[in-house]
This record gives structure tokens, sequence and C-alpha cells, in this order.
């Protein structure tokens, strides 16, 4: 999950697209400016004027869905992995989203974004927002359901 792959364009800054209405994102923001960088982090909150003079082509409605981080060269990461490329980001936690990122440490990377959605949805200040989230959550639910135990055959389907 490294986002300099084979080919690819080494990564020198990743911009975090936020919900500024979402009291946990903006608790996240704060970590992560007190997080010594291995990558620079611009957060900007997802859908504000900044964000679409930053990335005029970009679905702004969609980045108030889920979290959105966008790398220099153009690259797009959402969802499970834009929380992984954060922690890549991050000097402390670069070795955690390496491992999160293979077969065997995605299913917990996939649970805490399904944690941290069901939070949010719970505490987010713009009601609007809860049905596109619950169905979000459900999709992800179907997605787990159908790859069956979350680690191989040694753990039952999470819950």
């Amino acid at each position: 999950m490294a986002p300099a792959a084979q080919g690819a364009p080494p990564v020198r800054q990743l911009t975090v697209l936020y919900d500024a209405d979402c009291p946990l994102c903006v608790h996240i923001r704060h970590w992560l400016l007190g997080q010594q960088w291995l990558v620079p982090l611009r957060l900007v909150p997802a859908g504000s004027d900044e964000a679409r003079r930053l990335y005029p082509a970009l679905d702004h409605a969609s980045t108030l869905r889920e979290i959105t981080v966008v790398g220099d060269s153009g690259q797009l990461w959402t969802g499970t992995d834009a929380f992984i490329v954060c922690l890549w980001a991050l000097a402390e936690h670069r070795p955690k989203a390496e491992w999160l990122a293979t077969p065997a440490g995605r299913p917990f990377a996939r649970g805490a974004m399904y944690t941290a959605s069901a939070w949010r949805q719970a505490v987010r200040t713009d009601p609007s927002a809860s049905s596109a989230a619950e169905a979000a959550a459900e999709e992800a639910e179907d997605a787990e359901d159908a790859q069956g135990a979350a680690c191989g055959d040694h753990c039952p389907p999470s819950r």
C-alpha cells in the first residue's frame, strides 16, 4: 500500500479532506497536526471553497461522506485506503500502516473505519448525511459478509 508504488511518482505531500462538521474528524485533524510527519500533510475541510479551488474536478459531495486523501501527483485514496495512507505519512505509525495494507491487516483497518463511520453518524451535526452513511455502512457490512470470516478461518465474522 505504500503510495509510491513501482513506477509511480513519489508522494511528496498529501491533502486530507476532512468533514469540518464532524467532531471526530476535527479531533483526528488535531491529532494529525500533532504527529511527526514523514510526508507533509495539508488538512482542508471537505467541500470548502479551498477544497473546490484546489480540486475542481473532484466530487466534493463524496468527500463529505468519506475521508479522502489526494497526493501531490493526483493520486486519490478514499475510505479505508485513505485511512491507511494517513497513517503511512506518520513517522510513528508507518509500520502499522504497512501491516494494515496487507491481507492480514486490512480487516482491522476496515473495522476501524466502520466503527469511526458509525460513531461519526451518531454525532455529526448535518442530519442529511446520516442516510448516505448508513447505506455505506451497510455496503461495508455486506462486503465483509461476502468475504466470510474477518481473518481467514481463525475469527468469526464481525457483527
